[in-house]
């Protein structure tokens, strides 16, 4: 059995409640990276068996692969990492907003990787990202290079740390986003064998271009002893992956880019050049990793801050897919302002199909973009400025990136489109633009940008209807050149916000599949899901609080014309967990219908801030089946900017207890403001906790706390 590496304390850094911790080997040249809470600097244990494992995980090609049985399981602490690179200096930077640490580490050959870590004091979460500078005469090519890596899992307990430590992930599929999985360290074999000598891996990710894809880009690993939880959370558009390795007592957490073996990745950096890994967003807390998930969450909330000046009130919005179902047109949208004209609704957007041709569907004709004559005779200038004059801003729905198989750009554009392995990259029903060409962002600029411009939207709905997978050619790999693609979309994205000053863009992406913080943080706001007619609406509204800020998750209320009271209430309530968005029958409601709605409508603007600028707590029991849920859930928000709570109680099939029970935080209010139900309810509050008596099945309630 090795010895463990000897190893000194190197520096250390209070970011508020949370330190990073560098260790240096001085015998193999190695930085350990470690992260605790601040207060908890002397529960360390310094006797843990551990060998370290370098900060900075890179494989160069030709160098050595790692061995003890973990080819295809993972590429950590492969030969370059482990003979090569060791480290040479730190310098630090501050100033009255924030602090950088930059760690160097030098390969003789001529490569230097350069770990950024970048936190903005008073956040509760700091970034860091690697860099890969060639500083030889010849080309290197990159088979692995991650964002993070994270030692020393769990400092606060001895030896392997038994029976004490749980990883957390984020599941998701279409339609059914969100779902927090919680899996104990022995139960995915990652204790360490009778020798500590061969390693194993939890590797897991993503492939292709929706980044929220089976998971989130998210990983956490929780001390249930000491109660402390490490999470991170990648900013990336393309294929990922996260590890959780381990060869010795100490657990490791990394990621980054899909590497070679997960990801088909390999980038060949030429002299003189450097390339930058996605950012990973890192928090630690002793706590629950529902407040380390928020953490996370918050990294959007400085940009979307500086977005529009509209969004920062978060206007109730009218989308008229569920109404029009594909087949907007000026005279429909006309009867359907009428018939909203006096909600204080602010924003108004017209979906897919209004370039439908004839005989037609929305879904295999995008691409084209050219206005139907018959379905907007006058133009799409006309039917904006229409829903202009009635005090709503106008929104257009695009899928940018793609192309329909009945659309005249499949076929008649093929040279500008994605290919692999010299194929056109064809879907069932779709095809790509190759981003990076730039006759396509012309293309798109004229399509996309022009008609933003000529009509005045001040608002785009950006979908995203299929996935690219591994990747495509035009790179030294296939998932090189998905990430080259991705990153010209992204630069797309940014051209349409310098070019139509202040828009609002909500990231779509069939639903949810896009809900990562690159993304977030271009955007004002996103489509939670496509599960708009769904009895779970309300439970993925409320996983998602865990993923993205509530302020941005748009979360659909479709209400159709036999809708009773009681359920038009439950899907109001859904709202009140993120950003409210009407569509359905709404030229077919009566008055009973649209007093449910106007009542929530009213709550809504009243707990907006809360929604905006609070905390989110999680009661009831996790039930086996979101799609099928029983029982009840409580999300109780406490905080905005005039204080308070927001308590979000839904109930599904039974059994329903006949009384209620939610603890509330501190300081959450002592009084009752407002409630909305379409009953009168039995609602008490008494010794810091609320109460409701008598619920009955598929109900919502809001309640106001002040």
């Amino acid at each position: 059995m090795d010895e463990s590496v000897k190893r000194e304390l190197l520096s250390k850094f209070d970011f508020g409640d949370m330190q990073i911790r560098y260790y240096e080997e001085t015998e193999r040249g190695h930085v350990v990276f470690a992260l605790v809470p601040t207060h908890m600097e002397n529960e360390i244990q310094e006797y843990k068996f551990s060998r370290g494992d370098s900060m900075v995980q890179c494989k160069i090609l030709g160098d050595v692969y790692p061995a003890s049985y973990v080819g295809g399981v993972t590429m950590h602490n492969c030969g370059t990492t482990e003979e090569h690179f060791v480290y040479d200096c730190q310098k630090v930077r501050e100033d009255e907003t924030e602090v950088e640490i930059c760690t160097y580490f030098r390969d003789k050959r001529g490569y230097e990787m350069c770990h950024r870590v970048n936190w903005h004091r008073g956040d509760e979460y700091f970034e860091c990202c690697v860099s890969f500078a060639n500083q030889s005469q010849r080309e290197v090519t990159l088979e692995n290079l991650t964002s993070f890596c994270i030692n020393e899992i769990t400092p606060f307990q001895a030896g392997d740390a038994a029976n004490s430590m749980i990883l957390h992930r984020i599941r998701s599929k279409w339609s059914q986003e969100g779902r927090l999985v919680s899996e104990r360290i022995e139960d995915l074999q990652l204790e360490p064998s009778w020798c500590l000598w061969s390693p194993h891996a939890e590797r897991f990710g993503q492939l292709g271009s929706q980044p929220v894809r089976k998971y989130f880009p998210f990983m956490a690993v929780e001390d249930t002893k000491a109660h402390v939880v490490w999470g991170v959370q990648l900013a990336h558009e393309a294929s990922w992956q996260m590890e959780l390795y381990r060869r010795d007592d100490a657990l490791v957490m990394d990621g980054g880019l899909a590497d070679r073996e997960f990801g088909h990745w390999m980038k060949t950096v030429q002299p003189g050049e450097t390339f930058v890994t996605p950012a990973a967003i890192v928090s630690v807390l002793q706590g629950s990793v529902d407040l380390l998930c928020q953490r996370l969450a918050s990294a959007s909330k400085r940009f979307v801050e500086a977005g529009p000046e509209s969004e920062q009130e978060l206007p109730i919005l009218f989308n008229e897919y569920c109404t029009t179902w594909g087949l907007p047109s000026h005279e429909n949208i006309k009867r359907i302002l009428e018939a909203i004209k006096d909600k204080p609704i602010r924003y108004f957007v017209v979906d897919c199909g209004w370039f439908v041709e004839e005989g037609v569907d929305w879904s295999v004709s995008m691409g084209d973009y050219v206005p139907s004559d018959q379905l907007f005779p006058n133009g799409m200038k006309y039917t904006a400025d229409t829903i202009r004059s009635y005090g709503m801003k106008p929104g257009i729905w695009f899928e940018i990136d793609n192309v329909g198989h009945r659309s005249h750009a499949f076929t008649d554009h093929e040279d500008h489109l994605l290919k692999r392995d010299g194929y056109t990259l064809t879907t069932q029903t779709r095809r790509f633009w190759d981003m990076r060409d730039p006759w396509v962002q012309e293309h798109l600029g004229r399509l996309v940008i022009g008609r933003l411009k000529e009509c005045r939207f001040e608002y785009m709905k950006m979908d995203y209807n299929e996935t690219i997978g591994i990747g495509c050619d035009g790179a030294e790999s296939v998932g090189e050149g998905l990430r080259q693609n991705v990153e010209a979309s992204l630069s797309f994205v940014e051209r349409v916000k310098k070019e139509v000053p202040g828009i609002i863009l909500e990231n779509c992406a069939s639903g949810g599949h896009k809900l990562e913080p690159r993304m977030m943080r271009m955007c004002s706001m996103a489509s939670f899901s496509d599960a708009h007619e769904c009895e779970e609406i309300p439970v993925i509204a409320a996983n998602l609080h865990r993923c993205i800020l509530p302020s941005q998750s748009q979360i659909w209320a479709v209400i159709r014309k036999d809708y009773d009271l009681k359920r038009i209430a439950y899907i109001m309530a859904s709202t009140f967990l993120g950003r409210m968005c009407l569509s359905g029958d709404v030229t077919e409601l009566n008055d009973e219908q649209w007093h449910v709605i106007d009542e929530a409508m009213s709550f809504y603007m009243q707990v907006c801030s809360v929604i905006k600028d609070g905390t989110t707590y999680f009661h009831g029991e996790k039930f086996p089946s979101d799609r099928h849920p029983q029982g009840w859930q409580g999300i109780v928000r406490k905080g905005g900017k005039n204080g308070g709570a927001l308590v979000v109680v839904h109930t599904f099939a039974g059994p329903v207890p006949d009384e209620i029970q939610i603890k509330l935080p501190e300081k959450c209010g002592n009084h009752i403001e407002s409630i909305y139900s379409f009953r009168e309810e039995v609602i008490g509050l008494k010794d810091g906790g609320l109460t409701i008596q008598h619920p009955c099945e598929w109900e919502g309630i809001g309640i106001y706390l002040i």
